[in-house]
């Protein structure tokens, strides 16, 4: 139904290698085709090719409009740059399901690249991701979820980790690092009092297509009885936060997820494996703010009021639960944020834009298995493409 194209669709950004890929995507059977580019797309960033390209292709230098324009004006794909768009599926006999997804090249500043930023540039960038997003792809994957480089290290983004936390799609879809090749189901934290940004654990996928002809299948659905547990902020379907849900039943005995990570020996307990301690207080927060407690708006016309907030987490006094700042000052894991109020879109949204968004499946669905320049592994190795089943809504009966 839908084909999902996490960057690199070139080597270099030639304009012959991205009319290569654009040609085997348009005669793929697929309804919908979403692309972005990737570091390696160099010609499709403009201020980027203009300022180094001859650096690539002093012999043969390359057209960057034409290159976008090709890419741009294909009939069948869907080209996002940083943006967000709704697909409605459409076909006869199809699915008829629709959802929203925000795409976006970029990618951590490394090396002479395309689509490249600075660690102070990144939550402005990521901000930019809706609340509402059913879907999000991104070239660089989430930090400490697919994205161990070779050298063994965490190459992925701290921020868009957060904004996962903050948005929890029902899943995210990424690349960029190769041997990171793989899928995490994340369950959220959304329990612990001012604790922003937890985990409560990670199941790693197993590959049931590893060394055999079956498909690298990733089944979500319903159907194949391990369901994601993320109803995409449609609040007829809520369930109470720290409930037992179907899906958390479903899912405690799968072959195809385990918390063992693949090829590893090491227990990763169900727990807030990747915990952020507290960020320290910004402000002499003894006093509290003057603040007029509004009533937030959510998906579906539905409100929900500090009072709401509070009833999440009855251990606290209702005085300090209908309260959005806190007063202590601690930095460890187990204390409390103190400081100025939270952020509408890192605090308030998170608990009540989408209550059912549980758990994101985070796919790094990188096609090469081996990395530039390819020695000392026997060539050039590709791996199968990942395969989703989902369950998405449906806009007609």
């Amino acid at each position: 139904d839908v084909l999902i194209h996490a960057g690199d669709l070139t080597n270099q950004g030639t304009l012959s290698e991205l009319q290569r890929t654009i040609d085997w995507i348009e005669q793929a059977d697929f309804e919908a085709k979403i692309v972005i580019a990737g570091n390696h797309d160099i010609t499709l960033d403009s201020d980027f090719y203009s300022q180094h390209g001859p650096s690539f292709h002093n012999q043969s230098p390359q057209d960057s409009a034409k290159c976008l324009e090709l890419i741009q004006t294909s009939p069948s794909v869907t080209y996002l740059n940083h943006e967000s768009s709704t697909v409605r599926l459409q076909k006869p006999g199809g699915p008829k399901t629709t959802f929203k997804i925000f795409a976006s090249p970029y990618s951590p500043a490394k090396d002479l690249w395309a689509f490249g930023y600075q660690p102070e540039k990144a939550a402005d960038l990521w901000n930019q991701i809706p609340l509402d997003a059913d879907i999000v792809v991104t070239h660089t994957p989430p930090k400490y979820h697919c994205d161990e480089s070779r050298s063994r290290e965490a190459a992925g983004c701290e921020t868009l980790r957060r904004t996962l936390w903050r948005v929890r799609p029902r899943f995210a879809v990424c690349g960029h690092v190769h041997e990171g090749r793989g899928v995490e189901r994340v369950r959220w934290d959304l329990t612990s009092p001012n604790m922003k940004h937890n985990e409560e654990h990670t199941r790693y996928w197993i590959d049931p297509g590893l060394g055999n002809k079956k498909q690298s299948l990733v089944d979500l659905s319903i159907r194949g009885g391990q369901p994601l547990d993320n109803d995409g902020n449609r609040p007829a379907n809520r369930e109470p936060v720290g409930s037992v849900t179907t899906a958390d039943r479903l899912n405690r005995k799968s072959p195809c997820w385990s918390y063992l990570r693949p090829g590893r020996d090491k227990q990763y307990p169900p727990i807030a494996s990747h915990s952020i301690p507290s960020q320290p207080s910004l402000t002499d927060a003894s006093t509290p703010p003057e603040i007029d407690y509004p009533v937030i708006q959510c998906a579906a016309s539905n409100t929900v009021s500090f009072e709401f907030l509070g009833s999440l987490f009855p251990e606290r006094s209702s005085h300090e639960a209908t309260e959005p700042w806190t007063r202590s000052q601690g930095q460890g894991q187990g204390e409390r944020e103190g400081g100025l109020p939270p952020l509408r879109h890192c605090g308030l949204d998170a608990l009540t834009n989408g209550l059912g968004r549980k758990e994101t499946c985070i796919i790094n669905a990188a096609m090469m298995a081996s990395s530039w320049p390819h020695k000392g592994c026997g060539g050039k190795r590709h791996h199968k493409p990942i395969v989703v089943d989902i369950d998405l809504p449906v806009w007609d009966y």
